[in-house]
């Protein structure tokens, strides 16, 4: 396996992918240990000037690499694995960020030993305060897992898990963006109704999500101590507590996420 130096190919550049580019560029990776693979010219030519970076095609780019990301939908994972096997080797570091494919699906597809890892990364990654959680597979060694580290950490924080708490994992953190994105929404669609302008609201609430996400990362004060700090006896905080424990949002939560929990694993056993 070689040092971060060496080749990584991203293949599909879409968001995710792109992001993942953007992240290796900006944590200091040369441009010219970087492939991308990318089948629309046009996109191609956007990435080229963009970055600098050199878009070739699936094959070529896996040929190259010694760390191969792909960065696909799960649905088409079985034809690209299909495409890119015969290029592969024994000790070449795999890493997928698609959704429910778990690295026995890859490690049945590929030649013996080549090194799998499974990544789950959330949007923020798009600002640099991305999560992701990374397992290995049958072939990896600690430097496959230092490696997937360095590349998924070039947008975020990274955590190492089993694979079988992956699926929580994605209920939790890969879809969690969505759900805080919902809880926004609704605080300043409350906002309004309440008579505040739109973009009072919305700075409004924005802030507060900031300050209190900030709060409990420097703090490292538990989330009940700090909610109870602000939750006055009889004031404006605890009406507002007990109404959303009188709507059950608690367990709505709880129940949302076990949906993602399964719908995750549905996508496993589907793959």
């Amino acid at each position: 396996m070689t040092e971060s130096g060496g080749q990584t190919a991203i293949i599909g550049a879409g968001v995710m992918g792109e992001t993942l580019l953007s992240g290796l560029v900006r944590a200091g990776r040369r441009v010219d240990t970087l492939l991308i693979g990318e089948r629309h010219a046009e996109r191609a030519k956007e990435l080229e000037e963009r970055y600098g970076v050199s878009v070739v095609s699936n094959r070529e780019a896996t040929a190259r690499a010694d760390t191969v990301a792909l960065v696909i939908k799960p649905q088409d994972m079985a034809d690209l694995l299909a495409e890119i096997a015969p290029e592969l080797r024994p000790g070449q570091l795999l890493i997928s960020v698609a959704a429910g494919i778990t690295t026995d699906f890859i490690e049945s597809r590929v030649p013996e030993g080549v090194a799998v890892v499974r990544a789950m990364p959330n949007t923020p990654a798009l600002v640099d305060e991305g999560m992701a959680a990374i397992s290995p597979g049958t072939h990896c060694d600690e430097s496959h897992l230092a490696e997937a580290e360095a590349l998924m950490g070039s947008t975020g924080k990274v955590l190492r898990v089993p694979e079988k708490q992956m699926d929580a994992v994605t209920a939790i953190s890969g879809s969690g963006p969505a759900y805080i994105f919902f809880v926004v929404e609704s605080m300043i669609e409350a906002g309004v109704h309440l008579g505040l302008p739109r973009a009072s609201a919305t700075e409004l609430v924005v802030q507060t999500l900031v300050g209190s996400a900030k709060m409990l990362r420097e703090t490292g004060t538990h989330p009940t101590v700090l909610r109870e700090q602000v939750t006055s006896p009889g004031g404006t905080t605890a009406s507002a507590l007990r109404e959303l424990e009188v709507h059950k949002v608690r367990a709505a939560f709880l129940a949302a996420m076990e949906a993602a929990r399964n719908r995750s694993r549905e996508l496993a056993e589907g793959s």
